[in-house]
């Protein structure tokens, strides 16, 4: 394991200091958004599967060329997977990756009319879709309150002692039973987000959080600093 140590905390956490942690949240990102650059339903699917184990900077540097010529399904199954692949060869596991990408346009171009189908089941379906991308898309495009627990939520969740799972799966269901439901459409993007600037895994900026007075884990994150 990389980073600080991910400590272990009672649960479930305060219901009033969980409702001021997203509020505070909220208050310095009004508007959170996915930081992967897509212009339908399609391009997202293909540019949240392209993302696994990848950066959303390093995807959205390849699918801006790759968007350009190839945008739909039909345009994607032209190009081909060996067209495909010069296109992410910079993304990590890409031969996989364009074969699923490959795999999944056809499968929206022959069975769902070209529109990639809006509902969990179908899209979970699609080849290199699983729960998290899934959850990202009904998120993102307003469908789902999902909550995606990638690595940034599950470090930040047990950090401020939000879960203590030991699953993503199991940390996601732990997060909606304790998220206020007027946070919860929003609250993958805080989580995620808090925990790609301010919450990182190797050295979490404490003195600049907005929410650290509220973390029962910030006192061992200062002394692992402390002891660098």
């Amino acid at each position: 394991m990389t980073g600080a140590p991910i400590p272990s905390l009672a649960w479930p956490p305060d219901e009033d200091r969980v409702e001021t942690i997203f509020a505070r949240l909220a208050a310095v990102m009004p508007e959170p958004k996915t930081e992967l650059n897509f212009t339908s339903p399609y391009t997202l699917v293909v540019a949240v599967a392209l993302s696994a184990q990848a950066t959303d900077v390093s995807v959205n540097k390849a699918t801006e060329k790759l968007f350009a010529v190839a945008d739909t399904p039909a345009k994607m199954l032209a190009l081909g997977e060996a067209g495909l692949i010069p296109y992410i060869a910079s993304i990590g596991l890409y031969r996989g990756k364009a074969r699923n990408v490959i795999a999944l346009s056809r499968i929206v171009l022959e069975q769902h009319g070209g529109e990639v189908p809006l509902n969990r089941e179908a899209l979970q379906a699609l080849p290199g879709v699983g729960r998290k991308t899934a959850s990202v898309v009904l998120n993102e495009l307003g469908i789902e309150p999902a909550i995606a627990v990638d690595t940034h939520v599950f470090r930040v969740s047990h950090r401020l002692g939000l879960a203590n799972a030991a699953t993503p799966d199991k940390v996601e269901a732990q997060l909606h039973r304790i998220v206020p439901e007027a946070w919860l459409p929003k609250a993958h993007h805080w989580l995620i987000l808090h925990g790609r600037y301010t919450c990182t895994a190797r050295r979490p900026s404490c003195p600049g959080c907005v929410i650290s007075d509220l973390c029962p884990s910030r006192a061992g994150m200062l002394a692992l600093r402390s002891g660098e």
